[in-house]
């Protein structure tokens, strides 16, 4: 969008700032639930004398319903977007799914102290992430549509928040343990942190309409104004993994999302991908069906499929029963910090990479052929020290050979993802790229899903 020479000044950054934590917000659900299967595991799998031997009550494969009951809701959100924004306003899809992230989170620190029978604290446990999940889908996608509005830069500031939300997670509970409180008040302050996240969150929406630079570019009226004098607003669609804009003199531009779920950054933060160019004016605008356009991004819908569906049916539901061998105060360390930590650190790297090396190319045999060698992956993170086990041999007992496991598996993740959601809208002529952009955030999702579906029988067979 062309600047106006009445333009407004983002002074002191404060709408790049309340973007940023905004991002951050959206997907603290997700990684605190993720992040603190050990307390639930620990709630959960208690143990009783029987017979004068100790025995575990009940499996709940806590890890596994939790993943598939945070992926779900993205999926079936994915389904019913379109008819949801018709009907309910930006501002209540977004604040409304705030107050209620933040009531589920003051929820679940509350039942830290309260007892509660296994059976009933799984099954609360499960609604719970089911709803808040559910309301974080609305909400991330709400706030796509609403950053999409503002310079490009914000896009990418925003999408650097939300790759952050893992790292802040994953350090909410190494301070936690660091902390030598008891568990049951390192737990109350690991979920409290959350909270105050969420509140800061739903304060800085409610902030952003006050600032004049906001206002600038958020107004419908500013909006229109711009679209008579000028007719160049820059369409942009939103999605999942990429932010696609597209620009009269260079074609579409995608903005990379470094969170768990697919993205890459714009040139303003050092990396621009370059669309096919633009068709002349005359050309027909006429978009082709969604047949036709899964015709030509199929191999890179299968791409982030199959990436997403290797990732999610071994982390976390495999990787974080990995036990070190080595004992004393490690042990309480290993997994926040060489399941989770090391997860979203390389993933994010691995998004990052793609801003400077973008390969193989879209129409590289190769590039579906590395998506599928992932595979070997799952047997190799399987074969490492996961307790309990039932049938498969322990080949990695060492936490040595664990950790360049991890690395290697989250670090690939998150590049041919974003290389996935990058090319995709490349394949097709620029008036079909909000088609393709749809495309892949369902099949996105679908990968997300599929992926905790399998990890129960894959956790079986360890």
């Amino acid at each position: 969008m062309n600047k106006r020479e009445d333009t407004p000044e983002d002074r002191g950054c404060l709408v790049a700032v309340i973007f940023f934590i905004l991002g951050l917000g959206t997907l603290l659900p997700w990684n605190f639930f993720m992040t603190a299967s050990m307390y639930f595991n620990n709630r959960l799998n208690t143990s009783e004398w029987r017979n004068g031997t100790i025995t575990t009550r009940t499996e709940y494969y806590f890890n596994n319903w939790m993943t598939l009951l945070s992926q779900l809701p993205l999926l079936l959100f994915t389904l019913l977007n379109s008819f949801l924004y018709q009907w309910i306003s930006e501002r209540m899809r977004i604040a409304g799914s705030l107050v209620f992230v933040l009531i589920f989170f003051i929820l679940t620190a509350a039942l830290v102290k309260v007892p509660m029978e296994e059976d009933t604290f799984f099954s609360v446990t499960m609604a719970t992430i089911w709803f808040i999940n559910s309301f974080g889908a609305v909400l991330q996608g709400s706030l796509f549509g609403l950053v999409g509005l503002l310079p490009q830069k914000y896009s990418a500031i925003f999408m650097s928040g939300q790759g952050l939300a893992g790292t802040f997670a994953a350090l909410a509970m190494i301070f936690a343990i660091a902390s030598e409180a008891d568990g049951e008040t390192a737990a109350l302050g690991y979920f409290i942190t959350p909270c105050v996240g969420t509140l800061i969150t739903l304060i800085s929406y409610m902030l952003l309409p006050k600032l004049a630079f906001a206002r600038f570019y958020l107004d419908s009226k500013s909006k229109n104004y711009e679209v008579e004098s000028s007719n160049k607003l820059l369409p942009t669609e939103t999605v999942e993994g990429c932010e696609m804009t597209i620009d009269p003199s260079n074609g579409p531009v995608v903005n990379g999302n470094p969170n768990k779920a697919a993205n890459c950054v714009s040139e303003e933060e050092g990396c621009k991908q370059a669309f096919v160019p633009l068709q002349a004016e005359n050309t027909s605008t006429q978009k082709s069906s969604v047949l036709q356009v899964f015709k030509k991004i199929w191999v890179m819908a299968f791409c982030v499929t199959f990436v997403f569906t290797v990732t999610l049916s071994v982390f976390p539901a495999v990787t974080v029963d990995v036990k070190t061998v080595y004992g004393g105060n490690w042990e309480r360390y290993f997994i926040p910090v060489f399941c989770f930590l090391t997860f979203n650190v390389m993933d994010f790297l691995g998004r990052t990479i793609t801003l400077k090396l973008k390969r193989p190319s879209k129409e590289s045999r190769l590039f579906p052929a590395l998506v599928v060698s992932r595979l070997i992956f799952v047997p190799l993170l399987m074969m490492c020290n996961v307790q309990e086990r039932r049938n498969l041999p322990v080949l990695f007992s060492n936490d040595f050979m664990f950790a360049p496991i991890m690395l290697l598996f989250s670090g690939s993740s998150g590049y041919f993802v974003c290389l996935s959601m990058t090319y995709a809208p490349q394949l097709v002529e620029p008036k079909d790229a909000e088609t393709a952009g749809a495309l892949m955030t369902f099949f996105l999702a679908l990968g997300l899903s599929l992926g905790a579906a399998v990890s129960f029988p894959l956790r079986l067979l360890v």
